[in-house]
This record gives structure tokens, C-alpha cells and sequence, in this order.
């Protein structure tokens, strides 16, 4: 039983994953190909701006109301109706696409999509646990293949030559209405059905926002932010600046200038390898350490981008890049998602990652995609010769990478904590 459920959750990581790598890396060079450059900021940010209030209050549905796996379903068959509009005005209004036209559906997808993150972990924590499996043991090797799917779909967005066009977002609706679907047939997760004498705090699944009251968490999550304002950078920037490379004349052939989709998929290759270090960094390390050895590789990731260029010998950077972000990513995201599910009752289960996801992919996000379009439009957007576009590139790499490392310095000063080699999440 316990193998048979692994491989539904497999199957549910997989589509969920596969969903997002449709449009997420390559939607900044269909947006620059368009003469929407200067809105790329505002189509990334908006994931952050949602998910600083509906991650949250669909974890409270889940917990009080609705189970995890039909309001999983509900989200996703309504995300994929709204993105399927999306590629359709794309489609029809071709280069014509005014940011009104597309905007607004796509926000509204997106709000319903980015629930479904939390959603999921909530789902596999209480299916795997109720079948009696270890949750850090067993998570990271399901969590995997999310990832690989994430690849499969950059891989097919780039390959069938549909990365700058609107057809990516008619790939996405159609990997979540098969999710959609896939979704209603997954484990029951139960809700809390609460007691009768509870607070208007308890029953409205707001209990979660107590973990702010101990000081160990509050600070956990305010770095989480400060983090999480890394998280959208490159997947809204660094396809359009791979891109930028085959304007010059030096690059125009240059393969990966050509498909910067195959290159940055090598990030996501680099996190099917680092999801499978986690349980043995964070029972050696624990989660102070794991942080700060994500924020370190942010920095590093940002520095070698200032530096390279998509052909021989400065590819190897780049590719440098891409094979840290697994360590970026994962020893983040996921590693964190742990921590707050160890750190919380199973009652607010949900509501607690919906929190973790309001920080992170919500507060976070949001600010650090505007604040690097306004970096971008003013180094690289507003400047005219390709040349100048290119160093311009380098510059707002540089400030990304100088701010992770300000990050980290500051954690590591301020977070206290105290591995228990018994318990990884608990100090």
C-alpha cells in the first residue's frame, strides 16, 4: 500500500510541476518578443501579490471545510480554463497582444494556481503519514519528480519552438486539466471539524498565525521573505538575458543563445539531485545551516551570471549557475516546507504552509520581481545599444548577488538556533 502511494503522489508532483514549467522560465521571452519587456516584473510579481493571501486562505478552506483533494481539483480545473484563455488571445492577437488583453485572465490563473503548491504539500504530509511513512524520509524522492516534470515541459515548450510564442500557456491549461481531474481521485484528507466552544481564530483556521509568537519562527519566517525575494529572479529574467546574447553579432549562432529553455532546464536538473541530499543535510546540519548555505548559493548563482555568456569557455559558467540553483532552491523551499511542518500541529497543517508560502512565494516574490524590473529597466530596458544591454545585465546580476550575501550575514547573526540531533526541526 505504502509503494502504491508513492507513485499516485509521484504521478500528482509530476503534472503539478509540469504545469508551471510550461510558461514559467520562458514567459519573459515571450513577453520581450511582444514589446512587453518593461512588464515582465509585473507577470512574475503578481504570483508573489496572490500568494500573499490566497495560499493562506485556501489552506484554511482545507483545513476546515473543504478536503485538500477536491479544493486541489476545484483550483486546478479553473487555473487551466483561465491560462487556456489566455493562449487563445495570445494566439489570435499575435504580436498586436496589449497587456490589457492578457493581464488580467492571467492573474486570476494565477491565483488559483499558486494555492495548489501548498495544497500539495499539505496533501502528501497527511497521505503519507496516515500510511504510516516518515515524511522526511519519504517526501524529497516524491517531491523529485515534480521537478523532472518541470523539466520535461521546459524541454517540449523549447523544442517544438513554442518558448516566445502564447502557445506555452495552451501547454500549461493542458497539463492542469489533467491535474484537475487526477486530483478527485487522490487519498481523502480529512478536515478538522473543530470544536464548537472554539475561538473565532480557530475556526476561521487563523491558529497558524500564532506560530509568530515564538520568536525562533518569527524570525524563521521574516528571513523566508527576505529569501524568498531571490525565488523569481532568474525565472523571469535570465531567458530573455540568454536571449539578449544572440543580438550581437558574436553570439547570433550560438546554440544556447538560441535555446536559453535547454540551458536554464539544467537548474532544474541540478534540484532532482540536491531533493535527495536533503534529509542527510538537515539531520547533520539542521535548518540554520541548510538556510544559510541556500542564501550563499543564491549569491553565487546571481555573481556567475554577471559574468557569463552563453559560448565556449563562458558557458561553463552559466552551467556553474544553473547546477547551483538546486542547492538555491531546494535547501530553501523545501527544506523550510519541513521545517514548518515539524514545528505545527496537524489541525493547521495546511493553514501552516499556506503561511510559509505567503512569505516566501507571497511577500517575498513580490517585492524582489519588482524591484529587480525596476533594476533591469534601468541598466538594461532603457539603454539602446546591444553592448550596453549586455553590461547592463552584468550590473543587475551584481546587486542581486550583493544582496543575498548581505542576507545571509545578517541570518547568520540573528537567527539563534539549536540543532537537537533527536529532532531535525526542533532547537
Amino acid at each position: 500500500m505504502g509503494k502504491q502511494i508513492k507513485y499516485r503522489l509521484v504521478l500528482m508532483y509530476w503534472l503539478q510541476f509540469a504545469i508551471w514549467g510550461s510558461y514559467l522560465t520562458s514567459m519573459g521571452g515571450y513577453l520581450g518578443s511582444i514589446g512587453l519587456g518593461q512588464n515582465i516584473g509585473w507577470f512574475y510579481s503578481v504570483q508573489g501579490i496572490v500568494s500573499i493571501f490566497t495560499p493562506a486562505l485556501f489552506g484554511i478552506i482545507a483545513d476546515r471545510w473543504v478536503p485538500a483533494q477536491k479544493l486541489l481539483g476545484f483550483s486546478h480545473l479553473i487555473a487551466a480554463s483561465l491560462m487556456l484563455y489566455v493562449g487563445y488571445t495570445g494566439i489570435t492577437h499575435g504580436d498586436a497582444v496589449q497587456f490589457a488583453d492578457i493581464f488580467p485572465p492571467y492573474v486570476a490563473s494565477v491565483a488559483f494556481y499558486m494555492p495548489t503548491l501548498a495544497l500539495a504539500n499539505s496533501l502528501s504530509y497527511t497521505v503519507l503519514s496516515n500510511n504510516g511513512l516518515d515524511t522526511v524520509k519519504e517526501f524529497p524522492s516524491i517531491r523529485i519528480f515534480g521537478t523532472i516534470g518541470f523539466i520535461v515541459a521546459m524541454w517540449i515548450v523549447d523544442l517544438v519552438g513554442i518558448q516566445h510564442n502564447a502557445y506555452q500557456f495552451i501547454a500549461c491549461a493542458a497539463w492542469g486539466f489533467c491535474l484537475g481531474i487526477y486530483s478527485f481521485t487522490m487519498p481523502n484528507c480529512p478536515v478538522s471539524a473543530g470544536d464548537k466552544k472554539a475561538s473565532a481564530a480557530e475556526s476561521f483556521g487563523l491558529k497558524a498565525f500564532a506560530l509568530f509568537k515564538s520568536r525562533k519562527m518569527l524570525i524563521f519566517f521574516i528571513f523566508s521573505m527576505l529569501l524568498g525575494i531571490s525565488l523569481q529572479i532568474t525565472n523571469g529574467f535570465a531567458n530573455p538575458f540568454i536571449a539578449e546574447f544572440k543580438n550581437d553579432s558574436a553570439y547570433a549562432d550560438v546554440y544556447f543563445a538560441n535555446h536559453p529553455n535547454i540551458l536554464i532546464s539544467i537548474s532544474q536538473m541540478s534540484e532532482t539531485l540536491c531533493i535527495l541530499l536533503i534529509p542527510f543535510f538537515l539531520k547533520r546540519f539542521g535548518i540554520k545551516q541548510i538556510m544559510l548555505i541556500a542564501m550563499l548559493a543564491w549569491a553565487l548563482r546571481f555573481g556567475l551570471f554577471s559574468i557569463g555568456d552563453p559560448s565556449w569557455p563562458g558557458v561553463l559558467l552559466l552551467i556553474t549557475s544553473m547546477l547551483v540553483y538546486g542547492v538555491a532552491f531546494d535547501f530553501f523551499l523545501i527544506s523550510g516546507s519541513l521545517f514548518v511542518d515539524k514545528e505545527t500541529e496537524p489541525s493547521i497543517r495546511s493553514s501552516a504552509q499556506g503561511l510559509f508560502m505567503l512569505m516566501t512565494n507571497g511577500l517575498g516574490a513580490a517585492i524582489g520581481t519588482m524591484a529587480a524590473q525596476t533594476i533591469v529597466n534601468h541598466f538594461v530596458i532603457d539603454g539602446a545599444p546591444t553592448a550596453d544591454r549586455l553590461c547592463g545585465w552584468s550590473a543587475s546580476w551584481e546587486i542581486f548577488a550583493c544582496y543575498s550575501v548581505v542576507v545571509a550575514v545578517l541570518f547568520a547573526l540573528i537567527f539563534r538556533y539549536k540543532k537537537n540531533n533527536t529532532d531535525i526541526a526542533k532547537g
